[in-house]
């Protein structure tokens, strides 16, 4: 990984122009978050997703990079979380294990219960496979709390069960694949990054984040080479305030009505107080109208804020149907590849 990452170095400062602004104030939140017995809340950082280059992969479908051990373990040991993709497996969606590490990760232990999904608690192995051809990674010393399943048959270790990951850093893209629009709008976001600031005990510090210049670094339309970076490109990186932690935000309101839910939903099914677990939901709170309807309005909120950085960099503002799902569901069935708006797609 120290590899992975020196050439990262390399390549944006050697081989690029690095144009990047309000990283000072990011630095001076990240100095803050350094002592983890200190650390009083999370971090989310949020930006577009124009690129499936080196510097921003950092969210992936598992068939790509969790298909055998020695892809699996790199990614593991790069902090890259597996998710399964929806379009592409059962196991994908919002309510997928994964999001529950995620969650929890935004929080402070200790958890209790494992396990998060119907595919994980009928049939969970006890060992991880030791096959090559397994994308299995787990420590042969940890008891079996340690690790979590995707589907039922794999196992990762589980990130949020070890103290120095409390109110831990987890970046997203939630437009969900690479978007590379020559008036650089972004896609509707998906609703993962609403469970992401409505969950965790406490607001997690946001940071939204505007991204330029990996699209041409890696454009979806390159050709032969087609694997190597393209140079001599300017990659601009916009960070904003932190528009989350723990002073009243645009998310203190939408975070109280969910505290709401889940206590009306505590007393529905009589269980005591406490005793529901993190990042594990009930029907009610997974397909309950009030619980769809706040998650929609806090993705609205967090992409908002993103366009604001967006805004400051100068870029003049897009169609807000843009920001709904209905606007791109004009795009048929195609997934991939060139789009009637002229944006170029990539799932990755």
């Amino acid at each position: 990984m120290g590899l992975a990452g020196s050439l990262c170095r390399i390549f944006m400062f050697g081989a690029s122009n690095p144009d990047i602004h309000g990283l000072d104030q990011f630095r001076d939140l990240l100095d803050e978050r350094a002592d983890v017995d200190k650390r009083q809340r999370g971090l989310i950082t949020v930006s577009n997703h124009i690129s499936i280059s080196i510097f921003d992969n950092a969210q992936n479908v598992m068939g790509l990079m969790f298909n055998y051990r020695i892809i699996s373990t790199f990614f593991t040991f790069g902090q890259v979380l597996p998710t399964h993709r929806r379009a592409h497996s059962i196991y994908g969606g919002l309510f997928q294990p994964t999001m529950t590490q995620a969650v929890r990760l935004l929080s402070r232990q200790p958890f209790t219960q494992a396990y998060s999904s119907e595919h994980e608690s009928t049939n969970v192995k006890n060992r991880p496979d030791p096959s090559v051809l397994s994308p299995d990674i787990s420590d042969p010393f940890s008891s079996p709390h340690l690790t979590y399943s995707t589907n039922g048959t794999d196992t990762f270790p589980a990130p949020s069960s070890y103290p120095s990951r409390k109110y831990a850093w987890i970046h997203i893209f939630p437009e969900g694949r690479v978007h590379q629009h020559p008036r650089k709008t972004m896609r509707y976001f998906k609703w993962g990054v609403a469970r992401l600031i409505l969950e965790p005990d406490v607001c997690p510090d946001i940071v939204p984040m505007w991204i330029e210049g990996n699209d041409q670094v890696y454009n979806e339309e390159r050709e032969w080479i087609r694997f190597a970076p393209r140079p001599g490109k300017t990659l601009g990186i916009w960070f904003g305030g932190n528009v989350g932690g723990a002073r009243d935000n645009v998310f203190t309101e939408l975070r109280r009505k969910w505290r709401e839910l889940v206590e009306n939903e505590r007393k529905q099914r009589n269980t005591l107080k406490g005793e529901e677990e993190l990042g594990i939901l009930s029907e009610g709170l997974k397909y309950g109208k009030e619980a769809i309807e706040l998650r929609i309005e806090c993705t609205k909120r967090v992409r908002d804020e993103v366009l604001r950085v967006r805004r400051m960099r100068g870029l003049p503002d897009e169609d807000p149907k843009n920001g709904l799902v209905e606007t791109w569901m004009e795009e048929g069935g195609k997934r991939e590849g060139r789009m009637k708006d002229g944006s170029l797609v990539k799932e990755i």
